[in-house]
């Protein structure tokens, strides 16, 4: 009895710390390939691994927020899937490059054309997504992913600060500080600019008063020319005369 009784709490404290030991499932996240800057272009990747074993992921949907709405979204093709883009009108229109933009892309679907994502696999989608908001530190994108036996798991739990992380989370890309100089030249640059002008101006003024000296010098050595041909004549006249005397 002792000995059954001592197996079996083996075999139960033995089931505590495997359980404590596995690690949380894998779910959809978002990464940047690089950086992730406010106000600037990156390419992001949608991570997708396949958490069953008896069935493949064909297909996944992702929603692009809508309160910090992204003018450009191009996704890079996936062999093996289809990429379909749903645009909706804004509500308040954006400005990129000059131009008013009207409408946004709210969704990007994948849709497997063969296996998809069999099990023990996973697989990236990139989009390179622009231009990125500057008022807000991080993008959340709410993610759907259907599996071959019909099952749908919604990545759709939004993680908050101080809280643990919800059974299913929403994928969550964090933005970096926007890069110098984003905005037009930065000051290094305007500096740079300056001392350029000054640069130039200084060669300007450098250069006026040895225009005017060659000017001057030009002036004088024709009216040398002048007066030594004057001369000239005169000596000849003086000569002329004296001989006709």
């Amino acid at each position: 009895m002792k000995a059954s009784r001592l197996a079996a709490a083996g075999t139960l404290a033995g089931s505590a710390v495997l359980a404590l030991s596995v690690p949380a499932f894998a779910h959809v996240s978002v990464q940047p390939e690089g950086t992730a800057a406010k106000g600037g272009y990156a390419v992001v990747d949608f991570k997708v691994p396949n958490e069953r074993d008896n069935a493949s992921t064909t297909k996944l949907e992702v929603t692009f927020p809508t309160d910090h709405p992204l003018a450009s979204v191009m996704p890079q093709p996936v062999p093996g899937w289809k990429a379909e883009v749903t645009k909706d009108t804004l509500d308040k229109p954006l400005e990129m490059h000059g131009k008013k933009i009207t409408e946004a892309v709210t969704k990007v679907t994948w849709t497997a054309d063969g296996k998809g994502i069999e099990p023990g696999f996973f697989q990236k989608f990139p989009v390179s997504v622009g231009t990125l908001p500057e008022d807000t530190d991080q993008l959340v994108f709410k993610a759907i992913q259907t599996y071959s036996n019909k099952e749908v798991v919604r990545w759709i739990e939004v993680p908050q600060e101080g809280q643990e992380e919800p059974d299913n989370p929403a994928p969550v890309l964090e933005l970096s500080a926007a890069e110098e100089g984003h905005h037009g030249s930065s000051s290094s640059d305007k500096a740079a600019d300056s001392k350029d002008a000054e640069a130039a101006s200084a060669k300007t003024d450098a250069a006026e008063p040895a225009d005017t000296s060659d000017t001057t010098a030009r002036v004088l050595g024709v009216v040398g020319i002048v007066v030594g041909a004057l001369g000239v004549a005169y000596g000849v006249l003086a000569g002329r005369r004296r001989t006709d005397a």
